[in-house]
This record gives structure tokens, sequence and C-alpha cells, in this order.
């Protein structure tokens, strides 16, 4: 059950460093797709700490990983 619920919060995460970077707001105020997406974690459990931190770190810019966007097809 905690691994399920653990990739549910890194697949989230990872939408929000995604949305953050395509826009460049880290302000759900500003930012509908951002708020929409605040809303999703928080629906899901996501603690507000989290949320808060993860603002914060896509907003500071002092992001390790490079997440894009992509999709991936498979024929055969």
């Amino acid at each position: 059950k905690d691994g399920a619920r653990a990739k549910v919060f890194t697949k989230i995460s990872r939408e929000i460093l995604v949305c953050i970077k395509e826009t460049g707001s880290a302000d759900p105020a500003n930012n509908s797709r951002l708020y929409a997406l605040v809303q999703k974690a928080k629906s899901n459990n996501i603690p507000n700490d989290n949320i808060d931190r993860l603002l914060k770190k896509a907003a500071g810019g002092a992001e390790k990983n490079d997440y894009e966007d992509c999709v991936y097809e498979g024929y055969g």
C-alpha cells in the first residue's frame, strides 16, 4: 500500500515540476494548470508541507532532474 502511495506522490510531483518548467510560473493563483495539479495532490492526501516544498524547489530553479513530458509508442 505504501509503494502505491509513493508512486502516486512521485507522479504528481513530476507533473507539477514539468508544469512549472513549461509555464514559468510557480504560483497556483496565476497558473490554472498548476492549481489543478495542486488540488489533485491534495485529493491524493499529499501533505501540504510536501506541496509547499516542491513549489519552492521548482521556483528556486535548484532542480537537479530535468523532466519533460514525452510519449513512447511501441508497435509489434
